[in-house]
């Protein structure tokens, strides 16, 4: 089954599949291109694009919070994020190769795309794919308040007194407060200083930061995000971030996330373990534009 077959079958549109190619000549320097100076897709295709055809998928879950796929060569994570269109892929995702499982990122269903950001993750979210980014990984295990955490370590001293919008209630938002001027745009205003999320036009483009999740990748929701934050310093965080070249080049300038180093634990935690499978299975890298 192809990415076309895929198409057909959730309704992906594919006009936008050649979009990858538009533009190729451009020097792609940090404000020159974002992802709607084109097409919204454009993001979406570079990163499909960007993984060879014909790597085998031998085994994936779609689990309550969290779902992977694994593939020859390796395993990505990402966030479950339910809603969307009803329409789902009806086939078996190992009947697909890895570039045509990664093109569900592009369904309207967020199960699927789920499912689609973890296929890329499993080609992207290599330790040797994050190292030649300049990448850095934890080596021991992930605590909480490890520095290799993006929001806790390399940006923390950096937002002191400046404009950070926050997409999403992230941990530690509360303490992020008293050190910068934090706005939080949220679906469901729940607290004082929330606003609703549809106050990004406004808001986004007069920060200096800008934080979001890697679920924006499954909710559609990046490319305008890292549109408006062309000015700011852009970070995406979270499993569901995909350490790829066209995210950086598409205005991500920090990705944080997680890396499998231990397949049969982070199968296992994704399944339903404990925290200590996570730790021993997974690690946490950070990137950050030279």
């Amino acid at each position: 089954m192809t990415s076309e077959d895929i198409a057909q079958d959730t309704g992906i549109d594919q006009d936008t599949e050649q979009s990858g190619d538009r533009g190729q000549d451009e020097t792609r320097t940090r404000g020159e291109l974002r992802c709607s100076d084109r097409d919204p897709w454009a993001l979406y295709d570079e990163m499909i694009a960007g993984i060879p055809e014909g790597v085998a998928v031998t085994d994936f879950c779609v689990g309550r919070s969290w779902c992977y796929v694994v593939a020859d060569c390796g395993m990505g994570i990402g966030h479950t994020v339910a809603g969307g269109a009803r329409r789902r892929f009806q086939g078996d995702p190992r009947d697909l190769d890895l570039r045509a499982l990664a093109s569900l990122v592009k369904s309207w269903n967020f199960v699927d795309a789920s499912l689609g950001v973890a296929a890329l993750n499993a080609w992207y979210c290599r330790p040797e794919a994050i190292r030649a980014l300049g990448g850095t990984i934890d080596e021991g295990v992930v605590a909480s308040h490890d520095a290799s955490n993006p929001l806790r370590g390399m940006l923390r001293q950096r937002w002191q007194g400046k404009r950070v919008a926050v997409v999403g209630h992230f941990p530690g938002v509360e303490a992020m407060a008293r050190q910068a001027q934090v706005t939080v745009l949220e679906r469901d205003c729940s607290q004082d200083g929330d606003v609703p999320d549809s106050a990004c036009e406004f808001v986004v483009p007069r920060q200096d930061f800008v934080l979001m999740t890697g679920t924006t990748l499954t909710n559609k929701t990046a490319p305008r995000l890292l549109e408006l934050a062309r000015d700011a310093v852009a970070v995406m965080v979270g499993p569901s971030s995909v350490p790829s070249p066209a995210l950086i080049a598409h205005g991500a300038d920090v990705i944080g996330g997680s890396v499998v180093v231990d397949p049969e634990p982070a199968r296992f935690a994704i399944k339903g373990g404990s925290k200590q499978d996570w730790r021993a299975g997974i690690r946490k890298f950070s990137i950050e534009r030279p």
